[in-house]
């Protein structure tokens, strides 16, 4: 359908609209306006990637003399596929009305690993010795010899690929990374090189968060982006997080160990080039003398990560002399590590800001800031001219040299945090030496400042005046959206109690109490006997978790729930999770019923969606608050407090309230789905708690579904489930409009008010 927003001609893929898609574009066509950054939440399954794309792609059509570039960012491989498909969808709609003039070039990126068409380098098993299996064979010093020397392996796809020059381009279209691989096939060229040379020409670019976010690739990713681009962060209500991420390292017992052997070998290397080619040493001394960066001029193939300061914070000068030699820049590495060895062997845990701990690297082992500052740099240098392919086997000495640059360039937002254990198995020593970050702001604050329009999105951003504090901008829109439903599908339920009128919470003193753990296990029995299909359960922990379910099982009340359903169980390995969650969906297709125990913080939390039978009823059991005696979130806590002024309990709640969100949201995928929600702990029952979770599900917790016990809540969920039984009006023709028509949205142009369609 095709309808107009303010002079703007919408393409929409579909022949019915949801109401909260057309206010949510009309609110982001406000911000494009104002060339400014927003913040809209929207609930789960209402069409969020459809309404964003169309409206900006239809923008961009309608402004010709000046457009706008797209970068949509996922958090998720499977996410990116998804947003590429519906892209297509919308692709093709567009040239079917417009005819050629539409077309345009849209394109997925991703690591080597998912990119690559190379069987001998995707041999490897993780993505970093994919990445030094890449490099091994297409160097520039690699293709070199191999120029003289044929028998000396190169990569064909990146030969043919070079040799194809400025003819290597995609035709218009949309390309999912399956697609770049198969054209890459076809066409005999590196997929990864072809899609990292195409980014700067596409109209729509879909990748990672760390793309933008984690400065060591971002630097070299991301660098030819135009300030004329709109950035979407797609459910991005855990993004402090990752800013926080992209700008903290850990160092262990292990780093240190292979960052002396890392030494050892750039040593023997330095020797051995100093014997047979001093000239290459002597060219980069002096290239260094000059202040001449090696950044700008390094063929694609040669670039390894860049440096992990953000772009203004480096420095922009000669490298300090008393590390352009090899042989000198080796022997502060090794003072360094020796240093940070020394700092990992204490017994008690340790908090230092950088400022005070650079004063103590230079008293003791004579390394001053500047020197720190330079560490990632040179020896990004160092390994250039040492040419030295087999990059996977120096992350050690990498992530040292990422540490001294940090901690060198910041002297606020930051905490080093030494631990000699960790607090949860204090009789295993397990030393670790954090260079946390705790200002989510400092990541982020170049992509507000380069782009002109920042969205930030997700179906879970409540309270959402907290996001502009914690990053630090102002949006120009700020807005929370309702879901509009011809029946009520959701029935979120707060149970504080049991059939016994006990009070039922996981808070720490209550937790293991038998009492608790009864009733938890009595409600998921209850339950599993009434509801059809999939049960998920999400828990605070593994360990809780791993706690309740042998209670359970001692108690017999497990065998009784297999009764009704079968049990599945997350773990902390990737490939079982998986297993157990295709069994579970086997289950649930067959009719045999299933339920899901898993984590709030785990994998399955963030990214699988539990739609149609899959999931007919969420159980959250416990508020799942971040382990509050961390260090570093102690840490956190303290800098946002007298930074940004936000309250300890205001943040933590906030926090724990956002994954609850997302953990019950997995069940709602579109408006024909329905599925209940119970919060399990009597602290949902303050308002200050429940206040905290989005408006789509305030809005169906009814006053008469508070404070329930199971004998309730089971009452509650045996009547909703005869109700979403019954046959309904998918377009809400009896009382509210859920699903707009093209004649609708015309009335709504021409009246100038939706209220008038939708009651």
């Amino acid at each position: 359908m095709k309808f107009t927003i303010e002079e703007v001609t919408v393409y929409f893929p579909y022949d019915n609209i949801y109401p909260e898609q057309y206010s949510y574009m009309v609110e982001l066509k406000r911000t494009l306006d104002a060339k400014g950054h927003c913040l809209l939440e929207m609930p789960t399954g209402t069409g969020k990637t459809i309404a964003l794309l169309s409206l900006i792609t239809s923008y961009t059509l309608s402004k010709p003399q000046s457009p706008l570039k797209l970068i949509y960012c996922t958090r998720t491989v499977h996410e990116m596929e998804k947003t590429l498909a519906e892209l297509r969808l919308l692709h093709d709609y567009m040239v079917k009305c417009l005819g050629p003039a539409a077309k345009m070039l849209a394109l997925g990126l991703s690591s080597r690993k998912n990119l690559c068409v190379n069987s001998c380098v995707l041999t490897a098993e993780n993505r970093d010795s994919v990445d030094a299996g890449c490099r091994k064979l297409t160097a520039s010093w690699v293709r070199a010899l191999a120029a003289e020397n044929p028998t000396v392996p190169t990569c064909e796809f990146f030969e043919q690929y070079e040799r194809a020059g400025s003819a290597a381009v995609l035709p218009p279209g949309v390309y999912t990374l399956q697609d770049l691989r198969a054209f890459g096939k076809e066409k005999g060229w590196c997929p990864y090189f072809l899609a990292r040379h195409m980014v700067q020409f596409a109209n729509v670019v879909v990748y990672s968060y760390q793309y933008l976010l984690d400065p060591k690739v971002a630097a070299i990713i991301s660098k030819e982006m135009q300030k004329e681009s709109v950035v979407v962060f797609d459910e991005a209500h855990n993004i402090d997080n990752v800013c926080i991420e992209a700008l903290s390292v850990s160092v262990r017992r292990q780093t240190i160990d292979g960052a002396r052997r890392n030494i050892s070998r750039m040593r023997q290397e330095i020797d051995k080039f100093k014997a047979t080619d001093a000239g290459r040493l002597r060219a980069e001394y002096n290239r260094l003398v000059e202040g001449l960066a090696l950044r700008g001029d390094l063929p694609a193939a040669d670039g390894w990560l860049a440096n992990p300061a953000l772009p203004d914070d480096i420095l922009k000068e000669a490298v300090p002399g008393n590390i352009r030699r090899a042989e000198h820049f080796m022997q502060v590495l090794r003072r360094l590590v020796q240093y940070l060895e020394g700092r990992l062997e204490t017994e008690n845990v340790e908090k230092e800001n950088p400022v005070s701990f650079v004063f103590s690297i230079l008293n003791q082992v004579g390394i001053d800031q500047k020197t720190l500052k330079f560490c990632y740099d040179r020896l990004h240098s160092l390994m250039m001219t040492l040419e030295i392919t087999d990059t996977d086997e120096f992350l050690h000495i990498q992530t040292i040299c990422d540490f001294a640059t940090l901690v060198g360039t910041y002297a606020r937002g930051f905490s080093i945090i030494i631990e000699p254990f960790d607090e949860r198995m204090p009789h295993i020593p397990d030393p670790v030496l954090q260079l946390c970050c705790h200002d989510a702001s400092l990541a982020i604050k170049p992509v507000f400042e380069r782009f002109q329009t920042v969205v930030i999105t997700s179906g879970t951003l409540s309270p959402i005046d907290l996001y502009p504090r914690l990053l630090n901008f102002n949006p120009v829109v700020s807005r929370s959206f309702t879901m509009s439903l011809t029946r009520d599908c959701i029935c979120p339920m707060v149970l504080t109690r049991g059939s016994d009128q006990l009070p039922v919470s996981t808070k720490f003193d209550m937790r293991s109490d038998l009492g608790v753990v009864r009733n938890y296990g009595r409600l998921l029995l209850e339950m599993s006997s009434v509801v059809p299909d999939g049960i998920v359960c999400f828990f605070v922990s593994y360990s809780y978790m791993d706690g309740i379910v042998n209670s359970w099982n001692e108690n017999g009340i497990l065998k009784d729930i297999m009764q009704h359903k079968l049990v599945f169980i997350e773990t902390q390995d990737v490939v079982e999770t998986t297993l157990a969650l295709d069994n579970y969906r086997k289950a649930c297709d067959c009719g045999r019923g299933a339920i899901f125990f898993s984590v709030a913080r785990g994998k399955v939390a963030e990214g699988i969606d539990f739609d149609r039978h899959y999931g007919r009823l969420v159980i959250m059991f416990g508020v799942p608050f971040q382990y509050t005696l961390s260090k570093i979130l102690l840490a956190r806590l303290e800098y946002l407090r007298e930074t940004f002024q936000i309250k300890e309990g205001d943040f933590l709640t906030f926090d724990a309230l956002r994954q609850a969100a997302q953990c019950v949201g997995r069940v709602i995928r579109s408006k024909a789905d329905y599925g209940m929600m119970i919060f399990a702990d009597k602290r949902y029952s303050r308002h200050d708690k429940r206040s905290k979770l989005p408006g789509w599900i305030l809005s169906h917790l009814r006053d008469a579904n508070l404070n329930l016990s199971t004998d309730m809540a089971l009452h509650i969920a045996r009547e909703f489930l005869r109700k979403m039984a019954q046959p309904y009006d998918k377009t809400g023709g009896t009382g509210r409009k859920t699903l707009l028509s093209q004649e609708d949205l015309e009335k709504i142009v021409f009246d100038g008010s939706m209220n008038d369609i939708l009651y």
